[in-house]
This record gives structure tokens, C-alpha cells and sequence, in this order.
């Protein structure tokens, strides 16, 4: 509530006892009052529960009456005013002063805002912290409402530093509490979370594979490799095919070559093992490889009722970003996928994949072919100074299941291969701990940064997608250097590549139209640009699935994230036979 003074009608009575005794003993030559206010505009400012006091310099005022009024009531009749509400808004004072001679009136303007906490948010890995002894662990909180904040880093109770980021080392392993609180003039926050101190030889070792089951076609070698090793301590990997030993060292890779037809009998598997072996541990893994049979057992050849467009969304991945659930609720990737699906049916509606390493899967009702030209059409928004480019995967159906689970291979664009690009780059994005801030991530190159979340533009809760279980998950990909720039105050330009990549304003667009309307417009892709794992030509006679990933780890102010927006999928092949 406001803080009024109800003197009503007290004052009152003393502004008509002043007026009546002001008329009878007027004394010659006096002045009425002037009221002077040392903000010109009259207007003031004051957070939600605190006080402000406004003190006009007043002329002719030494046996004046003043009264300060409020939607009509006096609320005050001292020369100053003391304000004070919890509630935001806009408040109108008047001020009417009064002595022997005349009156004068002023107005104030006064806003009530809402008080500004600093609100904290730290990335946490899945399992929790984790470090060794008299390691360094860096903690680097993204502070919301910061300017102006103090810190306070506590260690089991004892105040540690005063900064924002921290540097936590500690000699002896065990469970240390920390907690940080972020104050300012309206008030603070804080966290509190462990962090366990292993010694060596018990700091828990992790890594994480593609598949548990690979899929390959006769006489193709497919790259099999070890993603996100955590503390393995100089290991050495031994890599054993059907169990003899096959390869050993520190390479975390294993290439593997199926038989070559007719060699290859049809279902055969192949078991794989890899054991990291180091001073404290010891962790095998188990794979199985699915020798299939050669390329072409399993096209679905073109016919006259064939669809150019695409027939089914398989997977719906995207990265945190200002499109994640706005407009939509899925809490499973069902949801999500027909979600995107309904939208992309459409022909006229985008499906933004978020920020860096967002993914969409599609296929088609038959295999495209590879003609050497152009055979993939994909649409997105993009116009000269708006470029989100997406990388493009292609996969053929080779064990047969009729399910996106062989092996994808990247359509090279201009980019590739120029030293523009990082392949196999991670990115790990954390569920934020409150509604309305930023999402968190950490990259497989030390880098950290956040999903900005932009309450003016898009005001869910959350840019996490909510059919995540977890509370972090990683995206992996061919991440393209940006091209963003900032051209002037505010105005941010997506600059173009040339050509190889969807939602970019390329040469492969076909069209010398600028689309400034931001319309649906494709680009176009050849099958033929198929890469292998090392850059070599795939030689792939047709598809059967593709996926975009946005390619892009970067933001453009109040933009926001760049995220790869698509809007429809087709076989260009019988597009451009109808035409």
C-alpha cells in the first residue's frame, strides 16, 4: 500500500483558519508564494517499499499553509514530502501552498518501480561438480540485474572472495558446500551446491558414444569415436573387433570397414570393444556393428506417386531459443515432432532449431537420387542482412528398418574445408534453475557463454525445450565461424555464405529476388557434395533421410540467438521435372 499521512481534515481547518485570520491582519506589500522544484520536468522516481523525499525551494512561504493531495486526499501538509508504496505504478501529487497573499499550485509525477534483485545462474553438470585435489574449478555465474552487485563466495560457511567469478581450489578430496550471494540496494540472492573433491584415482571417468549399434554397408568404413571424455588421465584405448585386439593407443577413433559384397553375408554383426586403461581405472564399452548389405539393396525408387514434399518428421531437436515453446506445449519428443510436423506440412510456417547444434530429421516416401545437379530443396525465411545458415546431413537407409539410425553424412558448403569451421564441436546447454533466464553452455573448447532470454519479445518461461528430462544435454556438429556483425547502433547484420547451407542467402537460392518480406524461399543441395568422415567424396547414389542443424554459435543483440529456421522440405529432382 502507499505510505499516506491522513491529515485531511486537519488541514483543512488550518488552511481556513489561516485564510480567515490571512483576511482579517493582511499586512501591506506581501508576496504571494512561488514554488520552485529541482526537477523541471517534475517528475521523480522511487523503487517498490522505498522512500523518496521531495523537497521544493519555496519564495514568500515563511507563514505559508502547504498541502500535499492524493487522488483528492491531503496526505501530507509538511513543506516536504516523504513517499513511500509497494505498489508500482504512476502517482500525480499536487502541491497547493498557501499564505496571506495567494496561492500557488505545482504538480509531481512520481513512478513506482519494481525492485531489480540480481538473480544468479550457474551452469551445473548433470552429476554436480566435481574436481580433483588442488585442481582449479571455475565457476562463472551469469548475473541477471547485476550492475552495481556485491559478492560473496562462502566455503563451508567461512567467506571465501568477493568477486563475481570464483576460482575454487581445494587440497583434501571430500564434499565442500559453497554459496554465493549477489546483493544490490533492492535486495539479494543467492546459491548453495556441493562440490566433491576426488583424489586421481577416484575422479569419476566419462565419455559417451554416437550409437551403441552402427549400422554399415558392405565395403564402406564408417569412423567410430569417443565424445565428451572426461578424466581419463593420459589413457591408453584398446580397441578389440570381435574380440582380437585390433588397435591400441591414445587415439579415442576407431575406423571400421565392413566386408565388401559378396563377402558380406546379409545380418551379419560385428562385435567392437574399446577399454580406456589408465593408473586408476579401468571402463570397457561394448558396441555392435551391423554389417548390411551393399548401397542399393534398399532404395525406394520414384514413381509417379511420388510426393516431392517431405512425408515425416523423425526427430525434433532444437537448442534453447526465444521460438523454444512459445505458442506450443510438448513434454515428449512425440509432441515435439508432430508439432514441427503440422507446421512444416503447412508449407507456410517455420520451425526454428534454437540456437547452435538444433536439429530436425525428415524423410521422404521413396530415395532421392543423385543426378549431379541439385536434389534437395529446403526452405527458410533468409534475406540479404538475415542469414542463419544450417548445416545439412544426408543418410541412406541402410540396414533397411526404414528409421534414421545409419550413418550421416554432411553436404559440404563453401565453408568446408577453408579453416572457417570446427567439426566435432560440442555444446552442453543447462535447465535453468527459475522461470524467465538465461540458458547456460558450455562447449568442448572451454568456451561458456548464455541463451539470452528476451521477456520484451517472448515472454515463456522457459527457452529449454520441456521435453528434455534431463537438466543439461549436448548437441555435436560442424560449427561455421559467424558473420554477424553490428553495423550500427542496434542494427545487427546475419551476413551470407555463398553457397551449401539452408535459411542462408545464397547462390544456391536459384532466385536474384532479395524476398525484404522475409517469405519462404529455398535453397538447394546435391547430394553429390557428400563427405565422409575425412573429407573424401561419398559417392552416395541416393538418400533417404535428411537433417538440418543450425551451424551457428552466436547472437546479435536484441536479436537474439542465431537458430536455422526451416519451412519445407522437397525432392527438387521432381520439382524440376515438372517444371
Amino acid at each position: 500500500m502507499k505510505k499516506i499521512m491522513n491529515f485531511g481534515i486537519l488541514a483543512m481547518s488550518l488552511l481556513l483558519g489561516f485564510l480567515l485570520t490571512s483576511c482579517e491582519d493582511e499586512p501591506a506589500g506581501g508576496k504571494p508564494p512561488v514554488i520552485s522544484l529541482d526537477n523541471t520536468e517534475a517528475s521523480y522516481s522511487v523503487k517498490a517499499g522505498k522512500e523518496i523525499t521531495i523537497t521544493p525551494v519555496y519564495e514568500n512561504a515563511e507563514d505559508a499553509v502547504f498541502a500535499w493531495k492524493l487522488n483528492g486526499n491531503v496526505i501530507s501538509t509538511e513543506p516536504s514530502l516523504v513517499f513511500s508504496s509497494v505498489e508500482t505504478g504512476t502517482f500525480y501529487v499536487e502541491l497547493t501552498v498557501i499564505n496571506g497573499y495567494g496561492t500557488a499550485y505545482s504538480e509531481v509525477q512520481i513512478s513506482v518501480m519494481e525492485l531489480v534483485v540480481p538473480k544468479i545462474s550457474l551452469a551445473f553438470p548433470q552429476d554436480g561438480y566435481a574436481t580433483v585435489e588442488n585442481g582449479t574449478l571455475l565457476l562463472e555465474p551469469v548475473i541477471e540485474n547485476g550492475e552495481g552487485a556485491t559478492f560473496a563466495w562462502y566455503v563451508n560457511g567461512t567467506e571465501t572472495a568477493s568477486t563475481q567469478d570464483f576460482s575454487f581450489v581445494a587440497e583434501k578430496a571430500g564434499t565442500y558446500t559453497l554459496k554465493l550471494v549477489a546483493s544490490s540496494e533492492d535486495g539479494s540472492s543467492e546459491i548453495e551446491f556441493e562440490v566433491k573433491v576426488y583424489t586421481a584415482e577416484q575422479m569419476p571417468f566419462s565419455w559417451d558414444f554416437e550409437y551403441e549399434t552402427f549400422n554399415v554397408s558392405a565395403g564402406r568404413t564408417i569412423r567410430i569415436k569417443a565424445f565428451d571424455i572426461k578424466n581419463d588421465f593420459g589413457a591408453e584405448y584398446i580397441w578389440k573387433v570381435d574380440g582380437e585386439e585390433v588397435q591400441r593407443g591414445s587415439s579415442t577413433e576407431y575406423l571400421y570397414t565392413a566386408p565388401a559384397a559378396p563377402a558380406v553375408k546379409s545380418g551379419s554383426v560385428t562385435s567392437l570393444s574399446v577399454t580406456m586403461k589408465n593408473s586408476y581405472a579401468e571402463v570397457t564399452k561394448e558396441l555392435k556393428i551391423n554389417n548390411c548389405p551393399a548401397e542399393g539393396t534398399y532404395r525406394r525408387m520414384a514413381t509417379g506417386a511420388s510426393n516431392a514434399k517431405f512425408n515425416k518428421v523423425y526427430e525434433f531437436l532444437p537448442a534453447p531459443g526465444q521460438f523454444v515453446n512459445e505458442g506450443y506445449t510438448a513434454t515428449t519428443m512425440d509432441e515435439a515432432v508432430a508439432y514441427a510436423e503440422s507446421r512444416l506440412q503447412s508449407g507456410t510456417a517455420y520451425v526454428s532449431l534454437g540456437g547452435f547444434g538444433g536439429y530436425i530429421v525428415v524423410g521422404f516416401d521413396h530415395s532421392i537420387e543423385n543426378d549431379g545437379s541439385y536434389n534437395i530443396q529446403i526452405k527458410g525465411n533468409s534475406f540479404n542482412g538475415s542469414s542463419e545458415p544450417g548445416i545439412v546431413w544426408v543418410m541412406q537407409d541402410e540396414n533397411g528398418d526404414g528409421l534414421p539410425n545409419d550413418t550421416w553424412y554432411e553436404l559440404k558448403g563453401s565453408e568446408y574445408g577453408t579453416g572457417t569451421e570446427t567439426r566435432d564441436y560440442c555444446i552442453t546447454y543447462y535447465r535453468p534453475k527459475a522461470a524467465q533466464m538465461p540458458v547456460l553452455w558450455e562447449d568442448n573448447n572451454g568456451g561458456s557463454g548464455y541463451i539470452d532470454y528476451l521477456g520484451s519479445f517472448h515472454r515463456q518461461d522457459y527457452y529449454y525445450p520441456e521435453w528434455v528430462e534431463e537438466d543439461s544435454y549436448t548437441l555435436r556438429g560442424t560449427c561455421l565461424s559467424p558473420r554477424n556483425e553490428e553495423t550500427r547502433p542496434g542494427y545487427w547484420f546475419n551476413g551470407s555464405f555463398d553457397w551449401g547451407y539452408a535459411d542462408n542467402f545464397g547462390s544456391d537460392r536459384l532466385t536474384d529476388d532479395d524476398n525484404y518480406a522475409a517469405a519462404a524461399n529455398g535453397n538447394h543441395f546435391r547430394i553429390s557434395d557428400a563427405v565422409t568422415f575425412d573429407g573424401k567424396p561419398a559417392n552416395l547414389k541416393y538418400i533417404d533421410f535428411v537433417k538440418v542443424q543450425c551451424a551457428v554459435n552466436a547472437k546479435s543483440g536484441m536479436l537474439g540467438e542465431i537458430s536455422t529456421e526451416v519451412l519445407d522440405f522437397n525432392d527438387f529432382n521432381i520439382l524440376k521435372n515438372q517444371q
